[in-house]
């Protein structure tokens, strides 16, 4: 057993360089600007729903009102974003995203269902005894990277 788990975290840490990787690089989604990893994951969260306010963004995500304020004014100042007064609600402002804000969005969309290696149908594939080991081991994961990140070494 001792080599399988070698083999796991060499993935691991494989899996967590990688990560770091794409986090770091800023990418063109069709509209010449570059978007960093967290700036094209906002405007898919906002071109998934409708009628989305800061707040609500917030709670999607699982981050503060102010750090999604924050990642909007640079969104807004590429000019792929905008808020909006809720008709319906004067003191509550929609976030909408702009037709640049689409072209990046869609981009980021054929990108997804063309470069992902097959990867979202071998998950569809997957039979629910499989997909909870997957899961349970994955919350194992993030367990261990929350406490890491919380601790002091």
């Amino acid at each position: 057993m001792k080599k399988e788990l070698l083999a796991i975290h060499g993935k691991f840490q494989s899996i967590m360089r990688l990560t770091r990787e794409l986090d770091k690089a800023p990418r063109n989604f069709g509209t010449g600007d570059l978007l960093s990893h967290s700036e094209i994951h906002l405007i898919e969260i906002i071109g998934d729903n409708e009628n989305l306010s800061v707040t609500d963004i917030g709670n999607l995500l699982g981050i503060t009102k102010g750090a999604v304020s924050q990642n909007l004014k640079k969104l807004e100042a590429k000019g792929f974003s905008e808020k909006k007064t809720d008709p319906e609600n004067l003191s509550r402002s929609i976030v909408t995203l702009t037709s640049k804000g689409y072209t990046a969005y869609y981009s980021h969309k054929h990108w997804h269902e063309t470069m992902d290696g097959g990867f979202a149908k071998y998950l569809d594939d997957m039979d629910k005894k499989d997909i909870d080991v997957v899961i349970r081991f994955m919350e194992k994961i993030e367990d261990f990277l929350e406490r890491r990140v919380r601790s002091d070494i």
